[in-house]
């Protein structure tokens, strides 16, 4: 299953479904959006980008998938030399995409999303009454996927703001935009869930919904029932990378929030923790002796973060952030991002299994390049027969491979069947701590490991190349 950012959103009308003559709807029933499309659409453009790019050519000169055994024929031999020249060499062409946008402000000031409007040499925006306007880029934030692009125009039509804090999971909603170059097609579904976390999305909680998405359609205005604008629709999950009924958009008010800083200064800035987290399963809640899986599990704090200077430790619990509730993982990102830089935030941890407030101050959210550290270390190889396990210190090389942090820590050479393997630790992980103790070497892990009881779950911590993962690890006595 996959992400998939198309130029547009999926979208199609959802209509009644009926099973075997069992369920019916009268028609009065359902929500009528015309009076929603004569008064909004005229605000939704179209976007067009064009890309000097490379032409993309294999074996012999010739473009993948053209050609064959046998060469091509005069007439592909003609389309080539116009492709890439004479000599056979590949030559820059144009590249066109389309996707959608909607105007916030009379005077020019349009929404979409960033990925549409990307490496763009070239912006045009084609309005409803047919007018072709070049657009220049006023900023875009790459982790909200949100672009603020601006026109030369004066008078225009613009949509209303919502507020997607009171939309509901059941709603209905319109989207309108243009699937395939189409304009203006307006197309319909219900709120599927709110608050949703996808893959290298931590800073937006997506409002799902089941309303199509097709090319063309990213950046368009998803509509709540008032006829206000409550997300800007942007990505689809998929297994082939087409529809599959699950659509995702930026809720409106993470946008507005965006299209501030980037009039003000062309991008955004947000707020900064320094932790990385994870979800408490079930079995991880039982390690930590918890009643119920809840909050952000602390599996990592980087150095010289807020998170640090503030005292976090690996395996803390976040349940609370500024008096809000830390329900799973994906809640907290958001929170954090969305806080004033220079305060300080309350946190709420569990900590041994007790309470406890830490006052951090929120600074901003540094570049990815900037979180980037290395170190050094040597190596040693134990097999720990308790947890069928074989583990390594780690030497030089290793540590070039890992953040500063880990000071100690081994490397998993092998695991047979037994407790690791039962708690999913797996060839290739770095063990950095064990029930709170931190790993400094095989030796030491080895002694741990035989000082626990055997019957009860007991939290262990591991780096992989996606990060740090808790796992909850039983070790059982034959």
């Amino acid at each position: 299953m996959k992400v998939v950012r198309a130029f547009g959103v999926w979208l199609g009308i959802t209509g009644l479904m009926l099973l075997g003559g069992h369920m019916t709807m009268a028609a009065g029933q359902l929500p009528d959006f015309t009076h929603m499309v004569e008064k909004y659409s005229a605000a939704v453009v179209n976007i067009s980008t064009t890309q000097k790019r490379t032409a993309d050519y294999g074996l012999h000169g010739l473009p993948h998938g053209f050609g064959g055994p046998g060469g091509p024929s005069a007439p592909l031999d003609d389309f080539l030399r116009k492709f890439f020249g004479e000599n056979g060499n590949p030559e820059e062409f144009d590249s066109e995409s389309l996707g959608s946008g909607f105007i916030i402000s009379a005077d020019g000031y349009i929404l979409t999303n960033t990925h549409v409007i990307s490496d763009a040499d070239e912006i045009i925006v084609r309005l409803s009454d047919r007018r072709q306007l070049e657009a220049s880029v006023i900023g875009a934030d790459k982790r909200s996927d949100v672009a603020l692009l601006k026109v030369d125009a004066k008078d225009l039509p613009i949509v209303k703001i919502g507020e997607p804090t009171k939309l509901k999971v059941g709603s209905w909603v319109l989207a309108i935009g243009s699937p395939f170059g189409f304009d203006h097609s307006a197309t319909a579904g219900i709120v599927s869930a709110k608050g949703r976390s996808l893959p290298n999305e931590n800073y937006v909680p997506f409002i799902q919904t089941d309303v199509a998405i097709n090319p063309g359609n990213s950046g368009g205005p998803l509509f709540n029932l008032d006829g206000e604008v409550i997300g800007i629709n942007s990505q689809i999950y998929s297994r082939t990378g087409g529809y599959m009924g699950l659509a995702f958009a930026i809720p409106i008010d993470v946008a507005m929030n965006a299209v501030e800083q980037l009039k003000a200064t062309g991008h955004v800035k947000r707020g900064w923790l320094g932790i990385l987290i994870q979800d408490v399963t079930r079995e991880l809640a039982e390690s930590f002796n918890m009643p119920k899986p809840i909050g952000a599990l602390v599996a990592k704090v980087l150095p010289d973060s807020p998170a640090e200077k503030a005292g976090f430790q690996v395996g803390d619990i976040v349940v609370e952030y500024n008096g809000r509730e830390i329900s799973s993982s994906s809640s907290l990102p958001p929170m954090v991002g969305s806080s004033p830089l220079g305060k300080e935030a309350d946190v709420k941890i569990i900590r041994n299994g007790k309470a406890k407030h830490l006052k951090v101050a929120i600074t901003e959210l540094p570049t990815e390049e900037d979180l980037v550290q290395r170190d050094n270390g040597a190596r040693g190889t134990v097999t720990i027969k308790r947890v069928a396990i074989t583990v390594s210190d780690l030497n030089d090389e290793d540590r070039q491979q890992l953040d500063e942090v880990v000071r100690g820590g081994v490397i998993v050479e092998s695991v047979n069947k037994g407790a690791a393997s039962e708690a999913g630790i797996r060839a290739g992980d770095v063990i950095i701590k064990l029930n709170g103790v931190d790993v400094l070497n095989s030796r030491q892990l080895e002694g741990i490991i035989e000082d626990l009881p055997a019957g009860k779950s007991f939290p262990i911590l591991v780096l992989r190349r996606s990060g740090p993962v808790f796992l909850a690890i039983r070790i059982i006595d034959q």
